[in-house]
């Protein structure tokens, strides 16, 4: 493997991220692929941005209070 380094953006790798560890992903110009050095994950630009988007989706009200009255209209 070529020497990688950090592409234009850095990005999140999404398997870690969803294990909340918050790691970088390296990329390389000659597959055109980000990569995670920890956990073996690869992709593309776009798969990246659309597996970090779930990751924004499940997590959207973490920071969220909710109340008793929250949980009675289920």
């Amino acid at each position: 493997m070529a020497q990688a380094g950090k592409g234009r953006l850095n990005y999140r790798c999404p398997s870690c991220f969803m294990r909340d560890l918050d790691l970088d992903m390296f990329y390389d110009k000659d597959k055109k692929e980000y990569y995670c050095i920890r956990c073996q994950y690869t992709g593309t630009e776009e798969d990246v941005l659309l597996k970090n988007q779930m990751a924004r989706f499940r997590y959207k009200d973490m920071k969220r209070r909710f109340t008793e009255a929250d949980f009675e209209t289920f």
